[in-house]
């Protein structure tokens, strides 16, 4: 493991944040198990768990064979865990863009964990003896055990801070950003104890060690990857949906032609609960997400009391955590391509030679503005487009690409899509988003 000390921190504003491939996707304790699925994939499509697609991943997810269709497009729909029910929900929207502060504290953050871990593993090989060397590994595991749960306490404390109106979005984002990196590192550092361990004569990695490296799993996150990279300029200003609650919150954004989404939710994680098997977790996704795990088999890895359930499917990507006690998923990350998202409905405008299509979709989900040219029907590209919300000002979106496409995210209340090319105007005036399409144990 590398030792950074602290005053190298600012040279990392420079490097990308990458996903850790975590040990738990690898670890033969770990097992692994895919379903059978409705939809029949040739052998050389199968996808092996040890190369499962990572959601932060820039890599296109794996396509179904290209023979003839067996999806029902029409009933098509990418059921996503949202906000409790009845619940009390903060709905906001920030633009993250380049913040040289935000950036600092994040590298300074993870050149402190990286340095801690640098810290343990000279004190494990510097041991005199093989049973100090054993007590010192174990401490070392105890320590983690420890800061995952003050992890849990600070996002907690981070939902319900937002959900009050006491934290703002960019701290919101900032913190949820600070929790993800740490936990990455405290995953590298398991890494690194477990190979301490099996370095250790008459001792192995303890059962706990892969249950942890799963939970930890649980804190990273597409969005906040994005915030991340958006802070340190890597990625262009993106707009950035939150939703939170006392004890959840949702993340949504528009990148690189995908919708990408992840949420969160404490009420479904029995962090008390019992061992949850591989083939229980896929049962409750399967039924949970009843149409998307029709497009591929789920693959599973966990130990314990979670499980991380990965289905990369012909239109994107579904991950999500189970927890045990609840049988529930309490963590979703999606992914999926523009071009091919099903739930929205269409409401068209025509005059002064636009027709002007916008398709809907539910509170943080994608919405497409299609500009055409009212006489030829070809794409009018180059237009600005602008939105605004519960009757406030009206801020631009974007202008229509070469298609005549722009999109924006869907606020939870009612608003106005206005396409102007001066002194051309079409207004599109009382949209509001449609019903999210919630999990079937969650409606």
């Amino acid at each position: 493991m590398r030792a950074l000390p602290v005053l190298v921190a600012i040279l990392l504003l420079v490097v990308p944040v990458a996903a850790a491939t975590s040990p738990a996707a690898d670890s033969e304790s770990s097992a692994a198990v895919e379903a059978p699925g409705p939809a029949p994939i040739d052998s050389a499509d199968a996808v092996d768990p040890a190369d499962a697609v990572d959601p932060t991943d820039p890599v296109e997810p794996p396509r179904l064979p290209s023979d003839p269709s067996q999806i029902d497009e029409s009933n098509l729909t990418f059921r996503t865990l949202s906000a409790p029910a009845d619940a009390d929900s903060r709905v906001t929207s920030v633009v993250r863009g380049a913040n040289l502060g935000p950036a600092l504290s994040f590298s300074v953050d993870e050149a402190g964990a990286a340095a801690e871990t640098a810290a343990v593993v000279d004190r494990v090989e510097n041991a005199e003896t093989t049973t100090e060397r054993q007590r010192l590994i174990l401490a070392a595991l105890s320590r983690v055990e420890r800061d995952e749960v003050s992890l849990y306490s600070r996002q907690a404390a981070a939902f319900s801070a937002h959900a009050s109106g006491n934290l703002s979005d960019r701290e919101l984002l900032d913190e949820l950003v600070r929790i993800s990196a740490t936990a990455r590192e405290y995953d590298e550092r398991l890494e690194e104890i477990d190979a301490l361990a099996e370095q250790t004569d008459g001792f192995s990695s303890p059962t706990r060690l892969d249950e942890l490296q799963v939970a930890l799993q649980v804190y990273e996150g597409p969005v906040r990857d994005l915030a991340v990279a958006a802070a340190r300029a890597e990625v262009s200003a993106t707009e950035i949906h939150v939703e939170s609650t006392a004890s959840s919150v949702t993340l949504a954004a528009i990148v690189d032609g995908e919708y990408v989404r992840e949420t969160f939710r404490n009420d479904r994680w029995d962090r008390g609960g019992g061992a949850i098997s591989n083939d229980a977790a896929i049962n409750v996704t399967t039924e949970s997400y009843p149409e998307t795990a029709a497009l591929r088999a789920p693959d599973a890895f966990g130990a314990g009391s979670v499980q991380r359930i990965t289905i990369p499917h012909e239109y994107g990507l579904l991950r999500v955590f189970v927890s045990g006690g609840t049988e529930q998923v309490f963590v979703e990350h999606q992914r999926i391509d523009l071009d091919a998202f099903p739930d929205s409905e269409r409401v068209s405008e025509t005059g002064d030679g636009f027709n002007v299509t916008v398709d809907r979709s539910y509170a943080g989900g994608p919405v497409t503005v299609t500009v055409l040219d009212e006489e030829t029907g070809e794409p009018d590209p180059d237009v600005t487009v602008t939105k605004s919300v519960g009757g406030g000002d009206s801020r631009a979106i974007g202008t229509t690409n070469a298609d005549g496409v722009v999109r924006t995210l869907s606020p939870a209340d009612s608003y106005r899509i206005t396409v102007v090319d001066e002194p051309r105007v079409v207004v599109v005036d009382g949209l509001r988003p449609i019903a999210t399409p919630r999990l079937e144990d969650d409606e």
